[in-house]
């Protein structure tokens, strides 16, 4: 898969991070924490997919299954997943301390855990990819912290559809 492909992924994966990150943008964080939080969502896009990718490795040698099909499944049930979350009519936001950003970045990085699981069959070289999905959710947790001051909730549902949508259309492109 080229590395456009792996960009999309990482911009798909960040939705979810970026849609919460417009949410708790508004409780108008200091920007101490907003860079904080977006570091911890980094370091957790760049260690979940290797550790699913590892555990992902350990699958697929004991299960006669394509790489391509675990590919699909995993994008597809993420994708769903996401665009489910968005119809949801509320949201529970509130100020937070420094084990709860942990959580909120585990939480929001569980989905680059499942895309390590197929990570081998993405692209040839893992590191590169965790690096790139990295700097992708800091991106956008950083920013959508940032914009949260600034825009509605709306946005924030429209973006995690987007991205659930990218998701399962790559996952059907594993299958073509």
């Amino acid at each position: 898969m080229s590395i456009v492909m792996v960009i999309i992924i990482a911009v798909s994966l960040s939705m979810d991070a970026f849609s919460l990150s417009l949410a708790y943008g508004t409780l108008n964080m200091e920007a101490k924490e907003m860079k904080l939080l977006a570091i911890i969502v980094g370091i957790y896009h760049f260690l979940m997919p290797l550790i699913g990718m590892w555990i992902g490795n350990k699958i697929v040698s004991f299960l006669p299954i394509s790489p391509d099909i675990v590919v699909f499944l995993v994008l597809l049930v993420i994708g769903i997943q996401m665009i489910v979350e968005s119809f949801k009519q509320t949201r529970e936001v509130s100020l937070m301390k420094f084990s709860e950003l942990l959580i909120f970045g585990l939480a929001v990085s569980i989905d680059s855990f499942s895309v390590g699981l197929g990570l081998r069959a993405i692209y040839s070289k893992p590191l590169i990819c965790s690096l790139i999905f990295s700097i992708s959710s800091f991106l956008f947790t950083y920013i959508g912290l940032y914009l949260g001051k600034k825009i509605n909730d709306m946005i924030g549902r429209i973006s995690t559809r987007i991205g659930g949508m990218a998701l399962i259309l790559i996952g059907i492109l594993y299958l073509l």
